[in-house]
């Protein structure tokens, strides 16, 4: 059983943007090396939708994190620096019973998950019935937390269908992880998660390894529902889909030129740019652009989230 913490004053008001998922303990080398010969370690907190809720609230979106840790130092230490970012974490709760999940960056290799039987992982709709999703006006979710556990992929499911019969906007970020889930497992359940958000974000390599798709087009016709889609390509751009009345608009901003030192949190940051612009009211060559140039703050570091660069 889950401990909640202490209730925030009735009078504090409900962030603007509510995303839920896992986030753990990453280690990671302190400079652009393999964990195979790097001496020199960092321990900083990581993960994608409270990626996407610390970059946000940088750029004065109000904005809150759903949860669990463990009720161990890892887990109070996570809770502590996502608050400490500016991110509201009233609905984190600690569960006695499982540890707080730990991932290692390999810069050059991906990463390693020490992740499963995680206090996230027992997370369940229940756990989160008192959370007013209904109220934010942006609810980001990630492909990633139905892969954690069957309670996890029941959660999700429950919240789309919470935030559907809200006026608030239901942001996905497919965010495949193939150590979590075979491609294969993966593709038809974030197909049919995506295809009932209202704005979705995928990287055009994912959606080629999940769909077969070639073009930023070729994902469109994957996935015609969202009323926005954006897709990602690396160092060469985005693309948002915007359906109109008649027919989808079609926007395409460069990327940004960038040394990269280490990718894994970029798309994180992407997201959590381009929703502060949307809430902002930008349009959507300044979304994209604000995507781009929170990415590029976090490519030139082995860090999701670098407190230097943030003004």
């Amino acid at each position: 059983m889950t401990s909640a913490p202490a209730s925030a004053p009735l009078s504090t008001p409900l962030p603007r943007l509510i995303a839920l998922g896992e986030t753990m303990v990453m280690i990671t080398p302190a400079r652009a090396e393999s964990l195979a010969t790097a001496d020199d370690l960092r321990l900083h907190v990581g993960g994608a939708e409270s990626n996407v809720a610390t970059h946000a609230a940088a750029l004065g979106v109000p904005c809150a994190w759903v949860s669990a840790v463990g009720d161990d130092v890892l887990g109070r230490r996570v809770r502590r620096v996502v608050a400490e970012r500016g991110v509201d974490v009233r609905w984190v709760t600690s569960d006695p019973h499982a540890p707080t999940g730990v991932y290692f960056k390999d810069p050059g290799n991906g990463v390693l998950y020490y992740r499963r039987g995680s206090a996230a992982s027992r997370l369940t709709a229940e756990a989160v019935a008192h959370v007013p999703f209904e109220g934010a006006e942006v609810v980001h979710l990630s492909g990633i937390t139905p892969a954690l556990s069957d309670s996890c992929a029941e959660l999700v499911d429950s919240v789309i269908e919470r935030v559907a019969a809200s006026a608030a906007v239901l942001s996905f970020d497919v965010n495949l992880r193939p150590p979590l889930w075979s491609p294969d497992a993966a593709a038809p359940v974030l197909r049919s998660l995506a295809r009932r958000a209202d704005l979705v974000f995928v990287g055009l390599d994912e959606a080629s390894v999940l769909w077969g798709c070639e073009t930023p087009a070729d994902v469109r016709a994957a996935l015609p529902e969202p009323a926005r889609l954006v897709v990602k390509d690396g160092d060469i751009g985005a693309t948002e889909f915007d359906r109109g009345a008649d027919r989808d608009e079609t926007t395409f901003e460069p990327a940004i030129a960038t040394a990269v030192v280490e990718p894994v949190g970029a798309g994180d940051a992407f997201a959590a740019g381009y929703l502060a612009a949307l809430l902002n009211g930008a349009d959507a060559a300044s979304r994209l652009r604000a995507g781009h140039e929170r990415a590029h703050l976090v490519l030139l570091s082995t860090s999701d989230f670098v407190m230097e660069h943030i003004q």
